[in-house]
């Protein structure tokens, strides 16, 4: 397949689950492909996939996100060894179940930290490098929980939040420079992130089949769903869509 050809993408937490997929799926559409995280042997596995599947050549960098040299060095490591930027996937995150009271300063801080300031300066990295390429795609992995609310996800709710109006004025701020901007809103999706929500006791397999019960489409997002649309958000299929945050959450904000 040739959707991505010509292309270098950067995509932050790309060691494991949605970002790994999201990795999988543009190598195979033709793009050159550049992994960042904070787990070296995690970023690396991944690249022995992207082998696996015939793409070679996929650069790992590890980095914190969060600090603003290391999202400067991500962006320009990938442009040194790739010629070029044309695509920011922001996929790092965290999740904390918790009310506002259940949470800690040090809890809000994190999620605060990874969720959206993680975003916010890795763009401002990569705008510089997208203006050198005659423009680029911003493709923000945000959250079904930065359009509608759920219990005990206050901070979460809040992060995401912020992610999908970043995204919305980022379009419109750059729409002139030909930079597109755009916003994944998953519910939840079956990676060990979300593993981890439900414990293997009768309590957390009834947790679980209640939550997939509450999605219309009776199931559970996969990567491989966030990576399809990341690949349509990235291609020049979705040239005239930018400041866009899409539901993909099999149906469970159209309640």
């Amino acid at each position: 397949m040739t959707r991505l050809v010509g292309k270098v993408a950067l995509i932050t937490g790309g060691g494991t689950g949605i970002g790994r997929a999201i990795a999988l799926a543009f190598a195979r559409e033709g793009a050159k492909v550049a992994v960042a995280g904070r787990r070296k042997e995690k970023l690396e596995e991944t690249l022995r996939e992207l082998e696996k599947q015939g793409s070679k050549g996929g650069l790992a960098i590890v980095c914190d996100v969060a600090k603003a040299k290391d999202a400067a060095r991500a962006v320009r490591e990938t442009a040194k060894a790739f010629g070029k930027l044309n695509v920011l996937v922001n996929n790092a995150g965290v999740l904390h179940a918790a009310t506002i009271e259940g949470t800690s300063e040090e809890q809000w801080d994190k999620l605060m930290t990874i969720n959206l300031k993680g975003p916010f300066l890795m763009c401002k990295a990569a705008l510089p490098e997208f203006r050198k390429a005659g423009g680029g795609a911003i493709v923000n992995v945000g959250s079904v929980l930065g359009l509608v609310a759920m219990k005990d996800r206050a901070a979460y709710c809040a992060s995401k939040g912020g992610v999908s109006l970043l995204t919305k004025a980022m379009a419109l701020d750059h729409a002139h420079e030909n930079v597109r901007s755009n916003c994944i809103c998953p519910s939840i999706v079956e990676t060990e992130l979300v593993q981890g929500l439900f414990a293997a006791s009768e309590e957390g397999r009834a947790l679980r089949k209640a939550r997939i019960g509450s999605i219309p489409l009776g199931r559970m997002g996969r990567p491989i769903d966030v990576a399809e649309m990341a690949v349509f958000l990235a291609s020049e299929e979705s040239s005239w869509l930018t400041g866009a945050a899409i539901p993909l959450d099999g149906g469970l904000s159209a309640y």
